[in-house]
């Protein structure tokens, strides 16, 4: 069942066609308004902290705070892209980094064991996900709910309120702790990521399956597209990509504990969906949500610099996602006025029934 809906609501050529400079314009601002929020928000925390700010300690600090929260956010983007939520990828991220330590402490797994385990059950729990979705035809807020409900539960029951300590391995810690070009290597992890996300969404057959299932799934599987076996996969990426963060948070923290993990939730998906209101508005897309991660990093660091209190980052997260979708809601609003007050000759002609 479909639970949003993705249509790009970015300008085209046939749009800004004939439009003057400064009407062409305002039809683009809100196209890229997250973007140049980004900026001002970076220039504007350079000037008024020019000793904490434009540093590559900070730059560090935000690097490492927010990969997990990238790869989350999408992990989210994949199943949005198909019209659909997943709610998983909080709850997951619980149990995996607990398993990632307890399967090298109390099983005596070598890591890469370990760590290959952790994603192969992610992809299961993808693909019990899909199954309920689109199978079962349980919508999939509701589904991802109750199944993130009891791997929350089971991480719980594993570690019985206590956390999970133990010395390991060199090579598990590296996977956060290496630093690459003076930049945490879990940077380019995310990098990597998303160019290969961009890719194969923007420039392979599949990717435009995917997106024409999130616009309509009914048109999709009219044109012949499997519409079931896409959602599914959909969901099992998702689901790796969120054993992929806990593997990393695990490596990060050394420590395993059922009470972290549910906080990278909200940030996860503000990010998601701020990048479906920038870039091309109305459609999830991989830069429009590294912009979104990006400028919820930029914004809570440069608050917290100030002298920010506890309540900043949850405060931020969500008046930055109203903003973003006033954006959105503009740019919207425009493309229907333009719509409207275009000639008729620029219009498509309509297909008259026999």
């Amino acid at each position: 069942m479909q639970s949003i809906q993705s249509n790009a609501l970015e300008p085209t050529k046939v749009d800004l066609k004939g439009l003057s400079r400064t009407a062409r314009l305002q039809r683009l601002i809100p196209v890229y308004g997250l973007v140049i929020l980004t900026v001002v928000l970076i220039a504007l925390f350079s000037i008024l902290l020019p000793d904490t700010f434009p540093t590559v300690l900070n730059l560090r600090s935000i690097i490492a705070n927010k990969t997990i929260i990238a790869i989350l956010s999408l992990a989210a983007m994949i199943p949005m892209a198909c019209g659909r939520i997943d709610l998983t990828i909080g709850y997951g991220i619980v149990l995996w980094h607990i398993l990632a330590i307890s399967l090298q402490t109390m099983l005596g797994l070598p890591w890469p064991v370990a760590v290959f385990v952790v994603l192969v059950l992610g992809a299961v729990t993808g693909l019990l996900n899909g199954l309920l979705v689109e199978v079962a035809r349980i919508d999939s807020f509701i589904a991802t709910l109750g199944t993130g409900t009891v791997i929350y539960a089971i991480a719980l029951w594993h570690t019985g309120g206590r956390q999970m300590i133990g010395v390991l391995p060199d090579g598990f810690y590296a996977l956060n702790g290496t630093m690459l070009f003076g930049l945490p290597i879990t940077g380019y992890y995310v990098l990597a990521l998303a160019l290969v996300m961009w890719l194969v969404l923007e420039y392979l057959p599949i990717g435009r399956y995917v997106y024409a299932i999130g616009a309509s799934p009914k048109a999709a599987a009219l044109n012949g597209i499997p519409v079931r076996r896409y959602v599914i996969g959909a969901f099992i990426v998702s689901g790796t990509l969120s054993a992929v963060a806990g593997v990393l948070l695990a490596s990060r923290l050394r420590i395993g504990q059922a009470s972290v993990g549910l906080e990278y939730l909200l940030p996860a998906l503000v990010g998601a969906f701020l990048g479906s209101t920038t870039i091309k508005p109305g459609r999830v897309n991989v830069w429009g949500t590294m912009i979104g991660v990006i400028i919820l990093a930029v914004g809570i660091a440069g608050i917290q610099q100030f002298g920010g209190s506890f309540f900043v980052e949850p405060l931020f997260n969500g008046v930055t996602l109203l903003v973003a979708i006033g954006i959105a809601g503009y740019a919207q609003r425009r493309r229907g006025a333009a719509g409207l007050l275009r000639p008729k000759s620029d219009q498509p002609a309509e297909t008259k029934s026999a």
